[in-house]
């Protein structure tokens, strides 16, 4: 098999690459499978490199797919990482923790895997001569999303202060006058924010893969994913996105917690739209970057990876509950520092310049979801 070196047309007018060799760190977890999935369906090689976090995994890795080598190796160890990259031609960067843990004892830990680890990756990949990346990359980055003032128009307001959060005051308000706020889609190039430290460690990611895409003239996309859910998320870990959560809180006969007032507005995308934007971006990459908004070598490029359809916490919970057959949610009125109230995204650079969009919509994901396995 000829890996990564004959580019061709597609029908969508952007560039495929026959039968690359990619290396997919956390191939084993629950966005990275269906990458390898997506990946293998394309035709393409796969080497799967993943740690097997107990965070993230309750036992063994699952079994390798058929043209895929699943290697257990923790990303910080530049060895195993130099052998894992063998013949690799292009490089997809899923492997992190993930949420916000427990408390902020857990940030040596996220420090370590996200930051460190990637360090670790991108030095391999540059004595190695690997010069594709696709990174995992988060809407956290943002902080919180685009809001609009009736009168002072798009502003930026500060974290939540927890004597608001605690009192019920959970929608931010205009920094200049206090007013109420419009939330709104946030584009990539809206100033990032990162208030906590999962957050933190994404967006240095990001600056670590453009200092290695100037430094060795790779070329590198972050897909900033927005709330993925689908078959396969780990279940019942303080790590757990909030479908997870409440999807196994239906499994135990449990009413889905709700935090705050339930009118915190998200982009709920379905794994296997997200997993189709990772495939398409890395044979746009691997064909040399045509499609891509900076084509050239030596750039970084970050698209927002979202489904379009903003929805409530509440309303999330809603669907999958009735999809699910009860019991109904139940709103808390609880908080955590550091969350978010509105965050969601516009995603048309990533469809202008892939031709990617997605397919699964809310309701049918939601039922879909529902009545599918978690880890």
């Amino acid at each position: 098999m000829t890996r990564g070196r004959d580019a061709r047309r597609t029908g969508a007018g952007l560039p495929s690459v026959d039968g690359m060799r990619v290396l997919v760190t956390g191939g084993a977890g629950f966005i990275g499978t269906h990458v390898v999935d997506a990946l293998l369906a394309r035709g393409h090689e796969v080497v799967s490199y993943d740690a097997v976090l107990a965070s993230a995994h309750s036992g063994p890795p699952r079994a390798a797919r058929a043209g895929e080598r699943l290697v257990v190796g923790d990303v910080r160890d530049p060895d195993a990482v130099a052998a894992a990259l063998h013949g690799v031609d292009a490089v997809c960067h899923q492997a992190a923790m993930v949420g916000l843990g427990k408390d902020f004892a857990d940030a040596p830990e996220y420090v370590g895997c996200n930051d460190l680890g990637t360090a670790v990756l991108l030095a391999a990949m540059a004595r190695a001569g690997v010069r594709d990346l696709v990174l995992a990359g988060s809407m956290v980055v943002y902080g919180e999303g685009r809001y609009a003032c009736a009168s002072h128009g798009v502003v930026r307001p500060g974290p939540r202060a927890g004597a608001d959060l605690a009192a019920g005051r959970f929608e931010p308000r205009c920094p200049s006058c206090g007013a109420e706020l419009a939330p709104g889609l946030v584009g990539e190039d809206a100033p990032v924010d990162p208030r906590n430290v999962y957050a933190t460690t994404k967006l240095a990611q990001e600056h670590l893969s453009a200092a290695w895409a100037r430094a060795t003239g790779g070329r590198a996309v972050s897909l900033r994913y927005h709330n993925v859910y689908g078959p396969g998320m780990p279940r019942d870990t303080p790590y757990a996105g909030v479908a997870a959560l409440f999807r196994s809180a239906l499994a135990r006969g449990e009413a889905p917690r709700v935090f705050e007032d339930g009118g915190q507005r998200r982009d709920f995308v379905h794994v296997r739209d997200v997993a189709a934007a990772v495939a398409t971006a890395l044979e746009a990459v691997r064909g040399s970057g045509a499609g891509m908004s900076a084509a050239s070598e030596g750039t970084f490029t970050a698209y927002n990876t979202g489904s379009g359809e903003p929805h409530t916490v509440g309303e999330m919970a809603r669907a999958l509950a009735d999809a699910y057959g009860g019991p109904a949610p139940v709103v808390t009125g609880e908080y955590r520092l550091g969350d978010v109230r509105h965050v969601t995204a516009d995603s048309a650079r990533l469809r202008a310049a892939f031709g990617w969009k997605p397919e699964v919509g809310f309701a049918d994901g939601m039922r879909e979801f529902a009545r599918a396995a978690l880890r």
